[in-house]
């Protein structure tokens, strides 16, 4: 280990933050605060073509959403050109860059012409003295075409039929040949650098120990790895992280993916081209929960234990525990591990977010009242945006009912019970769940039906539907008056 660990997360401002940069993100931030060292945000923008307007304030507020606050950045790449400038200049003097004046028509060409006879184009050391650049054209008639402003990008010098030997933390040794790898542009007609070319100058210049990125970039890594050995720079320990996969389990998870399956794949909202990508945020997650649950999507703690803390997920972290493939999408595991995260909510912050629901449809009830209620609801939610639904019938009749389930118990059977338990609750002083159950106990005796069918009758009754708090506990909370309202009401409906 570096006498001090520097890792940065790096993403391309092309677009929203996906939940797969999001993982990326997050293995780079523990691995950082695991080693008491620095997590580093750059926004690798040199690529204009592709740069979309808000991905970076996505990227930046996903990430302070989640807790995973940067301790250094955001750089950009836009920022540094003299640097690159610099760098790209001795790397040809190094001789291990060259000038290159071929059109894109010229390229084209010689690409369509070989494809016609089923090769495939490659501008490499077989090739390259047969086009035009620096190393076929000489030095005299290289500096006439630089002083005449001649249109050039800059190509990396690939060594011929040479073994590349690299290592990966996860995969292990790998080793190419070089003739298998074409000469890369490294800066580009524009005169700026690609983004094989930045990231490894920017690499190096923070210090940057450790790159924890995805797989789809290790077939870059032998050239990365080249260019470090033409500076002759200390290279950082490189580990590519296997992707996360469609729920169903092959192919990459896209962006797509979260409308095609219902799902979010953003960590909060995305607003583009006038329509609204709802992330985990809007969905009612908490960031904690999105946190654990995407920390085990490529690594197993070991152990039974899977509801983690982020200040657990930094302690108990490890690069040696992370899976070496790729893990499966799981949306209901990912809502399992809200309800756990829920759970462990102090009834304070339960209790605001459901006052603000109860606002915002126009009900208003006293503060004391609103978090006696969320006790009782706590257990049952899975999201924060089920919090309205979880616990309106405590403050409200319900303003409809299931119709499939209304249909069900329009039967006289149905309204005989309801009347009678009307009048024998009518007839008690209180509605507490010690005198209340003893008289529906007494009805389905009495009645010679099961005691499940009156529940279903009350629950439809306060609630509407089938779901909800016990229903002994309703009862006590909304008070005997209210509760005679609500299935006087049914019986209504069930007339009809």
């Amino acid at each position: 280990m570096p006498n001090e660990v520097r890792v940065r997360f790096a993403p391309s401002p092309t677009g929203p933050l996906h939940i797969g940069g999001l993982r990326t993100a997050l293995y780079n931030y523990l691995f950082a605060k695991k080693n008491n060292g620095k997590f580093i945000l750059r926004i690798e923008d040199t690529d204009k073509g592709r740069y979309v307007e808000g991905s970076e304030k996505h990227i930046v507020d996903s990430l302070n959403w989640t807790g995973l606050m940067v301790d250094e950045g955001p750089y950009r790449q836009s920022e540094r050109k003299l640097l690159y400038k610099k760098k790209i200049l001795e790397l040809v003097h190094k001789e291990k860059a060259y000038y290159a004046f071929d059109t894109k028509e010229e390229l084209d060409s010689t690409r369509n012409e070989l494809e016609k006879k089923g090769g495939v184009f490659v501008y490499n050391s077989d090739n390259r003295l047969d086009f035009k650049n620096s190393l076929s054209l000489g030095k005299k008639r290289t500096e006439e075409l630089l002083a005449n402003k001649t249109p050039h990008v800059i190509r990396f010098k690939m060594p011929k039929n040479s073994k590349i030997i690299f290592r990966d933390l996860l995969k292990g040794e790998i080793s190419v040949n070089s003739s298998t790898l074409d000469d890369k542009v490294l800066y580009k007609a524009d005169g700026s650098p690609t983004y094989h070319f930045a990231n490894v100058v920017d690499d190096n210049d923070m210090a940057i120990s450790h790159v924890i990125r995805g797989e789809e970039w290790l077939p870059s890594l032998p050239l990365h790895w080249l260019i470090y050995d033409s500076f002759g720079w200390k290279k950082p320990d490189f580990l590519h992280l296997p992707l996360i996969l469609k729920p169903e389990g092959k192919g990459k998870l896209s962006k797509r993916d979260g409308e095609k399956f219902g799902f979010p794949v953003y960590p909060i909202k995305w607003n583009s081209d006038e329509k609204v990508n709802l992330g985990f945020k809007e969905f009612g997650f908490l960031p904690e929960a999105v946190i654990n649950y995407i920390a085990m999507l490529g690594w197993n703690p070991g152990g039974e234990e899977e509801v983690f803390q982020l200040k657990n997920l930094i302690s108990t972290f490890s690069t040696g525990k992370l899976n070496s493939s790729g893990s499966r999408f799981d949306y209901k595991k990912s809502v399992w591990f809200n309800q756990q995260h829920i759970q462990l909510l102090g009834n304070d912050f339960l209790c605001k977010a459901l006052k603000e629901s109860l606002v915002d449809n126009q009900i208003n009830p006293s503060g004391e009242k609103i978090c006696d209620v969320v006790p009782l609801i706590k257990p049952r939610l899975n999201l924060l945006t089920e919090i309205f639904e979880a616990g309106v019938y405590f403050f409200r009749s319900p303003s409809n009912y299931n119709k499939g389930l209304t249909d069900s118990l329009k039967t006289d059977s149905s309204r005989a019970i309801i009347k009678e338990v009307i009048l024998s609750l009518e007839q008690l002083k209180s509605s507490t769940k010690d005198n209340v159950k003893p008289v529906l106990d007494k009805i389905s005796k009495n009645n010679s039906i099961g005691f499940g069918k009156i529940m279903k009758l009350v629950r439809t009754g306060l609630v509407g539907s089938l779901k909800g708090a016990d229903v002994f506990e309703i009862i006590q909370f909304i008070g005997k008056q209210e509760v005679v309202s609500r299935l006087k009401a049914l019986d209504e409906v069930l007339s009809k």
